[in-house]
């Protein structure tokens, strides 16, 4: 066991190697930019590059998180690259979709399951045990309002997202004694493009400076579920 009582030092991302999954646009490219923006070295892990996203520190990644293989080879070229000590990982990629459950093609059921859940299973098992050697390192795994309360109509999309809670809760007790932070940040609607409502609707990059504040506390004071919501929605 890591002892960290009163330990005053906060993670300076300034220098540290990051992965950002779903980084190609929304909630992902914000974080991703204000990792860049704080120092940190991103790999950003997606189907396709974020457009006119260019910079010293950032290095796209193509893979399909729902494809264990394909998670396996770009762990591989990013720690080629980066080196095998990746302290930060944002568990972002993730799709919804609206549908009752009776008329849910069940290819679709199992798409969002493999995405959602299963990309940060194939993800976070690879850099645990560097992050468990160095006693070092931070997963956020970016959840829901659904993932706690369930939502008509939504019911696969809040289904995976209550298992991302599950995941969170879990993995946060299976690695603290490591000196490893695990986070679940749950926001309400965020302007992405995935809900049409007219709502009041939290920014990608408000979200995004959140990570970098959870990130950037001292070591001995940990944030395991947020939930964010706009003030007036």
């Amino acid at each position: 066991m890591i002892n960290i009582n009163g330990d005053l030092t906060i993670m300076n991302i300034d220098g540290k190697n990051a992965i950002v999954t779903g980084a190609s646009r929304g909630i992902g490219r914000s974080i991703t930019e204000a990792l860049l923006a704080g120092g940190a070295s991103v790999a950003g892990w997606s189907r396709t590059a974020p457009e006119e996203l260019s910079h010293e520190r950032f290095t796209h990644v193509k893979v399909d998180l729902t494809r264990q293989e394909e998670v396996q080879q770009a762990y591989g070229k990013t720690a080629e690259s980066m080196g095998e000590h990746i302290p930060v990982l944002i568990n972002n990629a993730g799709v919804g979709y609206k549908g009752k459950v009776e008329e849910m093609p069940v290819e679709r059921w199992k798409y969002l399951f493999d995405l959602n859940v299963h990309g940060i299973f194939y993800t976070s098992r690879l850099l645990i045990p560097e992050m468990k050697k160095r006693q070092e390192g931070h997963i956020i795994n970016i959840s829901s309002g659904a993932g706690t309360n369930g939502i008509a109509g939504m019911t696969c999309y809040s289904a995976t997202k209550h298992a991302v809670v599950g995941i969170s809760r879990s993995l946060h007790q299976e690695l603290r004694d490591f000196g490893i932070k695990v986070t679940c940040l749950s926001p309400g609607s965020v302007e992405t493009g995935f809900s049409t409502s007219e709502k009041n609707k939290l920014l990608p990059e408000d979200l995004a400076q959140s990570v970098v504040h959870i990130l950037q506390c001292r070591k001995n004071f940990h944030y395991p579920d947020i939930q964010v919501r706009p003030l007036q929605p």
